[in-house]
């Protein structure tokens, strides 16, 4: 038996729930070649975070094999940082871009912010950054300043009744 959140997961921007305004930017963004460089997704857990973050780098042209998911929470030092500064420099194997997921970045120590920022500031052309985090206040404003920000809610109560009676 598929696992529930696994299989209602979001696959396209269409289907993504409660979030309107952040998927009304970023369809724009792909739609007219201008997507950041740099995201920062913030929010309550299961508000769509990572979801959002992969339908983005699907949409952006990453293939699935240059799509890099890092969990900050185990993966939080600066040696899983400077390994990311020397592969982010390796171009993308299938897709035209690499898209680098970090989620939980609050996780990182702050040896690893002072190397992630190196990075933001200059990106190779060919590399999309999507942080995301449950707690935006640990996230360092040099971090914040160079990302385009966007705040996830709570999806409303009647929003996700509404799902749950189409799929019941």
């Amino acid at each position: 038996m598929a696992v529930l959140y696994r299989k209602y997961r979001p696959k396209n921007f269409d289907e993504v729930l409660g979030q309107d305004h952040i998927v009304g930017i970023l369809k724009n963004a792909v739609k007219l070649g201008r997507i950041s460089h740099a995201y920062l997704f913030s929010g309550p857990r299961g508000t769509g975070k990572t979801s959002v973050a992969r339908i983005l780098a699907k949409e952006a042209g990453c293939s699935e094999m240059d799509l890099i998911e890092i969990d900050a929470a185990s993966s939080r030092g600066i040696d899983e940082i400077r390994s990311l500064r020397e592969a982010v420099n390796f171009v993308p194997l299938q897709g035209k871009i690499k898209v680098y997921i970090i989620d939980e970045v609050h996780m990182l120590t702050k040896e690893a912010f002072n190397a992630l920022l190196k990075t933001l500031e200059e990106p190779p052309s060919h590399v999309i950054f999507i942080l995301a985090t449950t707690e935006l206040e640990k996230v360092p404003e040099t971090i914040v300043s160079r990302c385009q920000s966007f705040s996830f809610y709570k999806i409303p109560e009647n929003v996700l009744r509404k799902f749950i009676f189409n799929i019941a």
